[in-house]
C-alpha cells in the first residue's frame, strides 16, 4: 500500500510575467495549465522516489480526469481508490511576477464527499497495510476525523501538513495526533497566536521546544523559505536545516516538494533531521521549473533501505 495520501486534486493555470509585474496594468508573458493540488503534489513526489504511494482522492469524470489517472499511473501511483465524479477537481489560477512569487490566485475548492464515501466503503482495506498516512489537516473534517479513527486503529503514524491556516488553528486536537505536522513561517505564527515573520531561524529555533511542548505536539518542522526549516520535538531536540541556493523559476509545489521528503524520511527510518535534508533537496528541484513536482530518483539516493522488486511482487 505504501504511503497512503489523501486530500484533493486541482487543475492549476499559472501565467508568468517576463517582465516586471505591473498591478493594475497588462502584462505580458505566458500561460501554462498542469495538473496540481497539495496532495496529488504529494502523490506524485513520493511516486518519483520509485515508493508507489496510494492516492486517495475524485477527479473530474471527463477526459481531464482521466489525463490526471494516466499520468499518476504511469508515475506508480496507486489509483484504484480515486473516483470520477463531477466537480471531483479543484482550480487554482495564479499569476506570478518575473521572480517567481505569486502576486495574486484565485482558487475553487472540489466537493469532497466522494473522498469521504471512499474512506467509508474501503478504509479498513486502505489503512491496515499502510506505511504511513500523509494528509492536509485543513481538509473536509469529516475526512480528518475518519483518516485519525483508522490511523490509531492501526496504529499508523500520520504527517500533516497545511493550506489553510486559519482552518487548522481550530484543529489542535488533530494536530496533537500527528507524528509529525508541517508548516511555514507565517502559518507557525497563525498556531501560536505570534508573529514569527522576521525572526531569524536560530531566533525561532530559541522558541519553538517550548511552544511544542506546551501545545502538546510531538514533533514539528517550519520552513523558512531560502532560509531553510527549523526542526523541533517534544523532547527539545531542534535544529536548522539550511536552504539549497538555486536559480528560483516558480516557488509553487516546493512546500508540497518539502513535506514529501519529510514524510518519505521519517516513514521509511530516517532521523528528523534527516527528513529535513531530502525534503529540502526535492524542494530546491521544484523551484527552479515550472513543474509542481519534483523529477524522478531512486531510493537509494537518500540512503533509503526500500526493496522496490519486492513490492512490485506484493
Amino acid at each position: 500500500m505504501g504511503i497512503v495520501v489523501i486530500g484533493d486534486v486541482f487543475i492549476d493555470i499559472k501565467g508568468y510575467s517576463t517582465s516586471p509585474y505591473i498591478p493594475q496594468g497588462r502584462n505580458a508573458g505566458t500561460v501554462i495549465q498542469i495538473h496540481g493540488g497539495v496532495a496529488r503534489n504529494v502523490a506524485e513526489n513520493i511516486a518519483n522516489i520509485e515508493l508507489k504511494p496510494t492516492f486517495i482522492s475524485a477527479v473530474d469524470d471527463n477526459a481531464m480526469g482521466d489525463d490526471v489517472i494516466q499520468k499518476l499511473k504511469r508515475h506508480k501511483v496507486e489509483t484504484k481508490y480515486m473516483k470520477k465524479v463531477k466537480d471531483g477537481m479543484g482550480t487554482w489560477l495564479a499569476v506570478f511576477d518575473h521572480e517567481g512569487d505569486v502576486v495574486a490566485s484565485i482558487s475553487k475548492r472540489p466537493d469532497h464527499k466522494p473522498i469521504e464515501q471512499i474512506l467509508d466503503e474501503h478504509g479498513d482495506e486502505i489503512f491496515k497495510d499502510a506505511d504511513s498516512i500523509a494528509i492536509e489537516i485543513d481538509t473536509d473534517k469529516e475526512i480528518v476525523k475518519k483518516t485519525f479513527m483508522y490511523a490509531e486503529k492501526y496504529h499508523k503514524e500520520v504527517y500533516a501538513l497545511v493550506s489553510n491556516m486559519t482552518i487548522a488553528v481550530e484543529r489542535r486536537d488533530f494536530i496533537r495526533r500527528t507524528a509529525c505536522f508541517v508548516c511555514n513561517q507565517q502559518e507557525a505564527g497563525i498556531l501560536f497566536s505570534e508573529d514569527y515573520d522576521h525572526m531569524t531561524p536560530a531566533e525561532l529555533a530559541a522558541i519553538l521546544p517550548d511552544r511544542i511542548r506546551s501545545a502538546k505536539i510531538s514533533r514539528m518542522v517550519v520552513t523558512m523559505g531560502g532560509n531553510g526549516a527549523v526542526f523541533v520535538d517534544e523532547d527539545g531536540h531542534t535544529g536548522l536545516y539550511p536552504g539549497r541556493k538555486v536559480d528560483v523559476v516558480d516557488t509553487t509545489g516546493a512546500g508540497d516538494a518539502f513535506f514529501s521528503g519529510v514524510c518519505i524520511g521519517l516513514t521509511y527510518g530516517k532521523t528528523l533531521e534527516e527528513s529535513c535534508g531530502i525534503g529540502t533537496r526535492l524542494a530546491a528541484t521544484v523551484i527552479c521549473t515550472t513543474e509542481n513536482i519534483c523529477p524522478r530518483f531512486m531510493p537509494e539516493e537518500f540512503g533509503l533501505n526500500y526493496n522496490t522488486q519486492d513490492r512490485d511482487e506484493k
